[in-house]
């Protein structure tokens, strides 16, 4: 995403969204913590200093990411799930919608997974870890909706325990993507 053809001046949400883009893309080729705010900068085409025009700092970089990616995955999710209900009335069928929605998106911004494994990385508490811990308890809710859901239409096991199948459908989902990391090839994870 290279935007040097765009206007000198731009709205601040326009400017955010495109160093959101960028902080994304970058992060699906090196690690977060080697993105500098003059990758950014030049990315987006603009000077290192107007970056802080549009961001206080570069945490509130990364935290906008954050906002972007809670805000993007759970509505892809939500729909997976809404449109599989919509057209076959299952909660099975809306969690595997679901599972295949978040590998699609992982597929398509592989910069997220590294951001958010980076900033686990840290032991302390920090505004990205919490954003973090946020995206996942919204996550785990619509599953422990959609399996409480399955389990009344006697989907699942009468002894099954619900919050843990939802701590293991998550945990599915970032093994396979931890893989594809590793192995390099993202796109594996479709096979």
């Amino acid at each position: 995403m290279n935007v040097l053809d765009k206007p000198a001046k731009q709205a601040t949400e326009v400017r955010q969204a495109h160093l959101v883009a960028a902080a994304i893309a970058l992060a699906a080729r090196r690690s977060p913590a080697d993105i500098t705010t003059t990758d950014l900068a030049r990315m987006v085409g603009i000077s290192q200093g107007a970056v802080f025009k549009h961001f206080a700092s570069k945490e509130a970089i990364w935290l906008a990411v954050l906002d972007w990616t809670a805000t993007t995955l759970m509505a892809r999710l939500e729909a997976a799930a809404q449109g599989v209900r919509d057209a076959v009335p299952s909660e099975l069928s809306a969690l595997r919608a679901v599972f295949l929605a978040h590998v699609d998106f992982v597929m398509a911004y592989p910069g997220v997974p590294r951001v958010i494994f980076q900033e686990l990385q840290s032991a302390r508490d920090t505004a990205l870890k919490a954003q973090v811990r946020s995206l996942m308890q919204r996550y785990r809710k619509l599953l422990q909706n959609l399996l409480q859901q399955a389990h009344k239409e006697q989907g699942l096991h009468a002894d099954i325990d619900l919050n843990a199948a939802a701590v293991l459908f998550i945990g599915s989902v970032q093994g396979l993507v931890t893989q594809a990391l590793i192995s390099g090839d993202v796109n594996a994870m479709a096979q």
